[in-house]
């Protein structure tokens, strides 16, 4: 795993110098490549997670989760990972209006996303009144 995470490192950190030289001359091979960049480690990650993502589901299931609680936690760990990614292309790309309402889009697909888990929790604690 380190082994891996030496190697990401050294990916992002070769892409990011590629970006700046070519920042010099053409902006949007620089935006290119740092999405390439991005979209790559993206990529990985979600390969990298599939096995422990299938755990954690499993563990939540034996417990007596609801599907659909499930489902919302990982599509809110996407929109957190989508939006991070997107805020900081549009800041580098020199953009901060636009990653600006990448977060509050963002934000609004969280509170979206969380609404099946606040409705339950609700209902959990009126049955407890």
């Amino acid at each position: 795993m380190v082994g891996n995470c030496f190697t990401v490192g050294v990916f992002c950190v070769g892409g990011a110098l590629l970006s700046l030289l070519l920042r010099q001359y053409c902006s949007e091979h620089s935006l290119t490549v740092s999405i390439a960049v991005c979209a790559s480690v993206l990529i990985g990650v979600v390969i990298m997670l599939e096995q422990p993502v299938s755990e954690i589901r499993e563990l939540f299931l034996s417990a007596g989760m609801p599907e659909s609680y499930i489902s919302a936690v990982f599509k809110a760990l996407a929109v957190c990972f989508i939006t991070g990614i997107s805020s900081e292309l549009c800041r580098d790309s020199g953009e901060s209006a636009m990653g600006a309402a990448a977060e509050l889009w963002g934000r609004g697909a969280l509170i979206a996303t969380g609404m099946p888990i606040v409705r339950g929790f609700i209902e959990m604690i009126d049955k407890l009144v």
